[in-house]
């Protein structure tokens, strides 16, 4: 899942400020990967431009929330729907974990869609082998980009089954309450 599609996930929660949503989705996707702050806000001012979102005026603290226009809200569920790049072995996971902690979010749904697209792709590799490849490198390379797409079934079947143990409402985190601060701490001998 591609920074652009997630943020817009996130915001269809509601309004949000760039760190924020840094934090949010560094919360939502176990802290796998970080996101840099400056690509953050590069990513809403990408956004803001494509009429996805809109800035409202600074807070009191000087946070700038940015909330989904009715086009965003429509891209949100467009990107959560979309298959996942195969060629990004961390995607497809990273998407998953964050859409189930996502209220409101139909997960069986995305997950019927990823695995549509991990069918399709395996019938189409197992084509290609079938073929009987003059190139014993292309073969290899099919190969195991078939067990790849194996492996992503099979991880999807077993995910689906263990969310589905869980409630929805229990596994669904709202956005917080708690504003991340920006900036280092203060140094405990500064404070003496």
């Amino acid at each position: 899942m591609r920074v652009r599609e997630a943020l817009l996930a996130i915001l269809a929660q509601g309004p949000c400020y760039g760190y924020q949503l840094r934090t949010e989705y560094a919360r939502r996707t176990g802290g796998t990967r970080l996101l840099n702050v400056g690509q953050v806000y590069h990513t809403l001012e990408r956004l803001e431009r494509d009429g996805l979102v809109d800035r409202d005026d600074p807070d009191e603290l000087g946070h700038v929330f940015w909330a989904l226009t009715d086009l965003g809200a429509d891209a949100a569920r467009a990107g959560l729907l979309a298959p996942s790049d195969p060629a990004d072995r961390s995607a497809l996971p990273v998407k998953i974990a964050l859409a189930a902690s996502l209220p409101g979010v139909d997960l069986d749904e995305i997950v019927d869609a990823e695995r549509t697209a991990v069918a399709e792709r395996i019938a189409g590799l197992r084509a290609d082998l079938a073929a009987e490849p003059a190139d014993a490198a292309l073969a290899t390379v099919a190969g195991g980009l078939l067990a790849g797409a194996e492996a992503d079934a099979h991880w999807l079947d077993e995910t689906a089954r263990l969310l589905g143990a869980v409630p929805p409402h229990l596994r669904a985190v709202p956005l917080s309450d708690e504003r991340p601060r920006r900036g280092r701490p203060p140094r405990a001998d500064a404070a003496a």
